[in-house]
């Protein structure tokens, strides 16, 4: 990895954590609220980055996707702990 990333790889890198994040709530249910942190701070960013870049699409695309992970973790994952 280089020293400087892109603003584009920036939001690549951001993207792919959260995916890790979701991910690993499924791996490790027992950590699910902290991927689930993980996963949404990483959207935030994400989202935020975008916005920044003028890439609305692709922030509505990130903000459909946190709002999914959301309801996932609602349904599946909220009881545990």
């Amino acid at each position: 990895m280089s020293l400087s990333m892109t603003d584009q790889e920036r939001l690549d890198e951001l993207e792919a954590q959260a995916e890790s994040a979701y991910a690993e709530m499924y791996d490790n249910p027992t950590a699910a609220a902290a991927r689930y942190s993980d996963a949404k701070e990483a959207l935030y960013d994400a989202i935020g980055l975008a916005q920044r870049l003028g890439k609305m699409d692709v922030a509505s695309r990130l903000d459909a996707r946190l709002a999914h992970i959301k309801a996932v973790f609602r349904s599946q994952f909220a009881g545990i702990g």
